[in-house]
């Protein structure tokens, strides 16, 4: 009697469904996957070389130096003062506009406070000075 020899067939992972495995899990990433999107400090700027013609007293300074010391016209305010004063001057002008002006040195920590200030005191007409050289 002859006994037939076996062939040992190597062990083999099945790789006919790898593929719809990985697309299925590159689906499942790109549909669960949350992307976050800045939304910025949100600014309505004129058209380039728009200018007019504004009545003095109708602008309050507001100047940022280089240390991050802010004068609200020329007088030193602390940060968290100006949302105060800001809504205060508002209240009595409505058409009140804030130019704000910094050094080239102005942290921007610093800037991106002062304007979230203005904005929680409602102030709409925001003026952003180029900064002196």
């Amino acid at each position: 009697m002859l006994v037939e020899k076996r062939k040992k067939e190597g062990a083999e992972i099945p790789t006919s469904s790898l593929a719809d495995i990985a697309f299925l899990l590159l689906i499942f990433f790109l549909v669960t996957t949350t992307i976050d999107i800045d939304k910025g400090i949100g600014l309505v700027l004129p058209a380039k070389g728009e200018e007019k013609q504004v009545r003095s007293q109708n602008i309050t300074n507001l100047l940022i130096n280089a240390q991050g010391e802010v004068l609200l016209d020329d007088i030193p305010t602390p940060i968290p003062q100006i949302k105060s004063i800001i809504t205060e001057k508002l209240a009595q002008r409505p058409t009140l506009i804030v130019s704000v002006k910094t050094d080239q040195e102005t942290d921007y920590y610093v800037y991106i406070k002062v304007l979230d200030q203005l904005k929680q005191a409602n102030a709409s007409r925001i003026s952003i000075a180029e900064p002196e050289n």
